[in-house]
């Protein structure tokens, strides 16, 4: 079965994007959440960020 990255339902702080990365990769989502929020500072990580969270789609159960 092909795994398929989805936002989070359950580990959600703002939309989910974390989370769904965390689960997808299988490592803690606040190392992902440390990372994006590193990559935030350059103005080019929030759009990114709004971007992942419009096209990712969200968990369906």
């Amino acid at each position: 079965m092909m795994k398929k990255l989805y936002r989070s339902r359950r580990d959600r702080k703002i939309s989910g994007v974390c989370g769904g990365i965390g689960e997808y990769f299988n490592i803690d989502p606040t190392i992902i959440r440390l990372a994006w929020a590193l990559f935030a500072f350059t103005f080019v990580g929030l759009i990114a960020y709004f971007i992942a969270a419009a096209i990712i789609p969200e968990e369906c159960n």
